[in-house]
C-alpha cells in the first residue's frame, strides 16, 4: 500500500505526496501528459526532442544540472510514446532546489538556437546509434507501421526519420512547449521524509504563479479493428534470425488489460512458461523467447519475440508457437498454473516499488489514469481474473487476423 496525499493548484497542476520517514532522500517527479502520440505524422520525433531541450537550460537558468548536483542530487528523463517523464532525486532538506528548477523550466525553455542546435545533433545521433547502427536497433521502426496503420502509435518514440528531426524549425519548438508543457497538463509527485503543510507551502510557492494554458482536448484516429495477417520480413547483419509476432490487446486504462497481461505470462514469462518450455527447453528451437504487453495507453499489443537457434528455420519456430497458442486455446490453465503466475505478479510489484523514485513515478501514471489509488489496487485487479478469462481471452485475441508477424532474417 503506497499512501498518498493529493492536492490541486489553482492552475491545474495535479501534486501527490508521499510521506516516508525511513529515508533522507527525496523525490520530484514530473510526469507530463505528452508522448510521441501526441505528435504531427509530418513532425515526428518532437517528445523525445523535448526530453532533451528540457535539460538546456530555461528562462532563469542556464543550466538545469549544475544547481542540482551542487545540492547533491541528479536528475533523468524518459520518454514513450504516451508520456514524457522527469526525475530529480537530492537531499529532502534541499527538496526547494529541484522545485525551483523544475518551476522554472515548466514556466519558459530558454529557447537559444544554440541549444536546440545542440540537441539536436544529441538526438540525431542517438537515432544513429541506437536505431540504425544497432544490431535489431531499429526493430520498432519496422515493426509498428506494421502493426498500426492508423492510431500515431505506428512510429516509435524516436520520430520515423531523421529528417524531421534535421528540419524541425524554433517556431515548430516553441509550438510544442506551449501546447503541452503547461501546469494543467503535468502531475508532480513528491516523495520522502517531508511533512505535507510545508510540501503545499512550498510547491505554490514555486508554482502557483504559473499560468494556467488550456490544453487542446486529445483527439486521435482510433486504430480500426484488425481483419488480416500482416506478415513482414526484412534481412539485417544481425547474430541471428529473430521473430516478433503482436497480438492487438486492450489499453492500460481499458477492461480486459490485466487479463492479456496474465495472459502474456501464461504464454512466456520465464523458464516454466509454455512457449520456453516447447521451444527451448523440449525442441531447442531458439536461445530466447519471451512474451510481454506493451503496457500502452491505448491499443496496445501482446508481444511474442525470440531468437532462433542456428540452423534452424523461422518457419519451424513459426508453427510451433501458433501450436502452443492452439493448445492454450483448448483448455483452462490449472489452477496451480494460475496460481504460480498470480504469485510471480505479486513478487514482481513488490520489487518495482522499491524506493521512493518508483512509487512516485507509479502514482503519477496511475493518477493520469484517473485515480492514483488505482496503483493500490492492482494486485485486487489480477486477483479477480479467473482461468476461464484467460482461456477466453486467449480465444478472442490470438488468432491469425489480429496479428502481425515480423521475421529479421539474418545476412552472413
Amino acid at each position: 500500500m503506497i499512501h498518498f496525499e493529493k492536492f490541486t493548484l489553482a492552475n491545474g497542476l495535479r501534486v501527490l505526496f508521499h510521506r516516508d520517514p525511513t529515508t533522507p532522500m527525496a523525490v520530484v517527479n514530473t510526469l507530463y501528459d505528452v508522448g510521441a502520440r501526441d505528435e504531427d505524422p509530418n513532425r515526428t520525433g518532437f517528445a523525445h526532442l523535448f526530453e532533451h531541450l528540457m535539460f538546456g537550460g530555461s528562462i532563469n537558468i542556464a543550466d538545469f544540472d549544475a544547481p542540482l548536483q551542487r545540492a547533491g542530487g541528479e536528475s533523468n528523463a524518459f520518454t514513450s510514446n504516451d508520456i514524457t517523464n522527469y526525475y530529480d532525486s537530492l537531499p529532502a532538506h534541499n527538496l526547494e532546489t529541484a522545485l525551483w528548477l523544475e518551476s522554472d523550466r515548466m514556466l519558459s525553455l530558454a529557447f537559444t538556437p544554440q541549444s536546440l542546435e545542440v540537441q539536436r545533433s544529441v538526438v540525431i545521433e542517438e537515432f544513429k546509434q541506437r536505431y540504425l547502427n544497432q544490431p535489431y536497433g531499429d526493430v520498432w521502426l519496422e515493426f509498428r507501421p506494421l502493426a498500426y496503420k492508423e492510431h500515431p502509435y505506428q512510429w516509435a518514440t524516436i520520430g520515423k526519420n531523421i529528417q524531421h528531426i534535421e528540419q524541425a524549425t524554433m517556431e515548430d519548438v516553441k509550438a510544442f512547449f506551449k501546447r503541452f508543457y503547461t501546469p494543467s497538463n503535468a502531475i508532480l509527485c513528491i516523495a520522502g521524509n517531508l511533512e505535507l503543510d510545508y510540501v503545499k507551502s512550498t510547491v505554490e510557492k514555486w508554482f502557483g504563479e504559473i499560468p494556467s494554458v488550456q490544453v487542446p482536448k486529445r483527439s486521435l484516429v482510433h486504430e480500426p479493428i484488425q481483419q488480416e495477417y500482416r506478415m513482414k520480413t526484412i534481412q539485417r547483419k544481425v547474430p541471428s534470425d529473430a521473430f516478433y509476432y503482436g497480438f492487438k490487446m486492450p489499453g492500460r486504462p481499458e477492461e480486459g488489460y490485466y487479463t492479456a497481461d496474465l495472459l502474456s505470462d501464461v504464454l512466456g514469462r520465464g523458464q516454466s512458461s509454455r512457449l520456453f518450455v516447447r521451444l527451448k527447453k523440449e525442441l531447442d528451437l531458439v536461445t530466447e523467447i519471451n512474451a510481454y504487453v506493451m503496457g500502452s495507453h491505448d491499443t496496445g499489443l501482446l508481444m511474442i519475440s525470440g531468437k532462433a537457434n542456428d540452423g534452424v528455420e523461422l518457419d519451424k519456430i513459426d508453427n510451433e508457437i501458433w501450436r502452443v497458442i492452439e493448445e492454450l486455446k483448448v483448455a483452462e490453465i490449472s489452477s496451480l498454473e494460475h496460481q504460480k503466475n498470480i504469485n510471480k505478479v505479486r513478487t514482481t510489484k513488490v520489487f518495482s516499488e522499491q524506493g521512493i523514485l518508483n512509487k512516485a513515478m507509479a502514482l503519477c501514471l496511475h493518477e493520469l489514469f484517473g485515480d492514483a489509488n488505482g496503483v493500490n489496487l492492482e494486485n485486487e485487479q489480477y486477483d479477480q481474473i479467473t482461468p476461464r478469462e484467460i482461456w477466453k481471452k486467449a480465444n478472442g485475441m490470438l488468432h491469425e487476423k489480429n496479428c502481425s508477424r515480423m521475421f529479421i532474417k539474418a545476412v552472413k
